[in-house]
C-alpha cells in the first residue's frame, strides 16, 4: 500500500512498482486515516508511507498503527533535511521499518522516480525474503540451511580464525557497522553505557544519508551519556567518544606519521556494496591500525557489507560480535559474518550491550 498525499506521486509509483516481479500494489490512500481504513478490508505485507499529510500524518498513523498491533512492514519516506532526520528517529520509535530519503525538488518527475525506485526495490525485497523464509520455515522449508555458518556445511573450507573469549577481551577500539533497524538496535546497545565511564573509543558505520547521521549521532549521545558527532577529517580518535559516519562518506582509521594517535578519515572514494558509509572500510582500518586490539559488533542490516572488515578483524586477531537472526529486523549483514565463520559470538541486542559494557567500561 502506498500511502501519500500526492495523487500524482501515488500513481507514478504504484505504475513504477507494479511493474516488478513480485510485487503488486494492492492500494493506495492520500492520508494515514484512509489507509486505516483500507487496511481493515485490503490486506497487505508492505506499506510505504510519506510523513507530511493532512488529516493523519504519517507519525499520528504510526501511533494508531501500533496500538492496534498491525503486522505490516513500513518503510517510511522521509524529507533530506534536519527536521525530517528527527521525523524519521521518530517514526522508527513508533515501529517504521526503514525509510528512505525524498528526492529534491531540483530533479525531474522521472529522475525522481527512478531514484526511488532505485533505492527502494532493495529494501522490498529484503522483507520480501525475510517473509518467505518465515513461510518456509514453519512449514518445516529449507530457509534455514542457507543462514549455518560455512564451517558447519564445509569444515574443510573454513578459514582458521582463532577464537575470542570476548567477557575477557579488551580492546583499544571497537567499531560497529549497522543498516535497516540499525538505529533502534544503537540505542538499545548504547543506553547500557548510561551512567558508565567509557575507556576506548567507539567508532560508528549506520547507512544512512546526509543529515539523518547528524541527528543519530545526537541521538546516541543522549541514550548513552557519552559525547557522540559525526567524525570530522583528521580529528583524532579519543576514548570515551562516540563517532559516527557522516551519510555519504566513508570514515575509517588512520595513522599519520608525525601524530601520537590515530585520527579519522573521511572520503567520497566510490560506493562498496553500493553503499556509502561502508562498514568493510571502517572494520579493515581497524584491524590494521588496532592490531589484536580491535572488537567489531555487526548489527541487523541488508546487503553483505561488513562481511569482509569481520575477516579483516579475526585475521588481525581481534573480536567480532554478531546481531542474532531472530532479532534483526534483516539478518543480511550478520548473515554474511555468520556464512563465513568470521566471528567469535552471536546474540540478540541485549547480549550484544552486556559484551559491549564488559569492553569499554
Amino acid at each position: 500500500m502506498v500511502v501519500d498525499d500526492s495523487v500524482v506521486f501515488r500513481s507514478q509509483l504504484k505504475n513504477c512498482l507494479d511493474g516488478e516481479q513480485g510485487i503488486t500494489v494492492v492500494a493506495t490512500a492520500a492520508n494515514g486515516k484512509i489507509a486505516l481504513d483500507r487496511l481493515e478490508r485490503e490486506p497487505c505485507d508492505l506499506i510505504i508511507l510519506d510523513l507530511e499529510m493532512p488529516e493523519m500524518n504519517g507519525l499520528e498513523f504510526l501511533e494508531e498503527f501500533r496500538r492496534r498491533k498491525m503486522p505490516q512492514r513500513v518503510i517510511i519516506f522521509a524529507a533530506p533535511t534536519k527536521e525530517g532526520a528527527s521525523q524519521v528517529l521518530a517514526s522508527l520509535h513508533a515501529g517504521a521499518s526503514d525509510f528512505i530519503a525524498k528526492p529534491t525538488s531540483a530533479v525531474s518527475l522521472q529522475d525522481a522516480l527512478e531514484g526511488i525506485k532505485r533505492d527502494l526495490l532493495p529494501k522490498i525485497q529484503q522483507f520480501k525474503i525475510r517473509h518467505q523464509s518465515a513461510l518456509e520455515a514453519g512449514n518445516g522449508g529449507l530457509s534455514s540451511l542457507a543462514h549455518q555458518p560455512l564451517r558447519d556445511k564445509n569444515p574443510e573450507l573454513a578459514p582458521p580464525y582463532k577464537s575470542v573469549l570476548l567477557e575477557t577481551f579488551k580492546p583499544q577500539v571497537v567499531v560497529i557497522g549497522s543498516s535497516t533497524g540499525g538505529p533502534m538496535a544503537l540505542e538499545k546497545l548504547f543506553s547500557a553505557l548510561k551512567g558508565r565511564t567509557t575507556l576506548v573509543p567507539i567508532l560508528v558505520a549506520q547507512h544512512m544519508p546526509p543529515y539523518f547521521t547528524e541527528a543519530l549521532a545526537k541521538r546516541l549521545e543522549t541514550v548513552s551519556g557519552i559525547p557522540s558527532a559525526e567524525g570530522k577529517a583528521g580529528e583524532p580518535i579519543l576514548a570515551g567518544r562516540i563517532y559516527v559516519a557522516p551519510g555519504d562518506y566513508h570514515m575509517s582509521i588512520q595513522r599519520l606519521p608525525q601524530g601520537p594517535r590515530p585520527v579519522i578519515k573521511i572520503d567520497q572514494s566510490a560506493k562498496r556494496n553500493s553503499v556509502r558509509p561502508a562498514v568493510d572500510f571502517l572494520f579493515e582500518s581497524a584491524a590494521k591500525e588496532y592490531v589484536g586490539s580491535c572488537a567489531g559488533f555487526v548489527l541487523t542490516g541488508m546487503g553483505e557489507d561488513g562481511k569482509d572488515g569481520s575477516m579483516a578483524v579475526k585475521r588481525s586477531s581481534g573480536a567480532i560480535m554478531i546481531q542474532d537472526k531472530e532479532s534483526s529486523i534483516v539478518w543480511g549483514m550478520p548473515g554474511s559474518v555468520h556464512g563465513v565463520g568470521a566471528f567469535d559470538r552471536e546474540g540478540n541486542i541485549d547480549e550484544c550491550s552486556r559484551v559491549l559494557v564488559y569492553m569499554v567500561t
